[in-house]
């Protein structure tokens, strides 16, 4: 599954990552915040964050507004 990664500039193209890769990463660091983009569904998110917990993983997934739009958000998961 891909999971794109929440866009460095609002009129940019979100860059994608592999669920192999953050699990590369959370093996690596122990554990990391990601920060991914509007346009993943929120059913992926949940999926992602289910994959995680069956490997004994403390994951938490929230919602963040960076502006007054109703489209200004990205979504947080933070993986411990």
């Amino acid at each position: 599954m891909e999971i794109k990664l929440a866009r460095n500039e609002i009129n940019g193209k979100p860059k994608t990552i592999t669920l192999e890769k953050i699990t590369e990463i959370i093996e690596k660091e122990g554990q990391k915040i990601f920060y991914f983009d509007k346009e993943n569904s929120h059913k992926d998110l949940v999926a992602l964050v289910e994959t995680f917990e069956t490997k004994g993983f403390s994951v938490y997934l929230r919602d963040i507004k960076y502006g007054l739009g109703e489209g200004d958000y990205m979504y947080e998961v933070h993986i411990l």
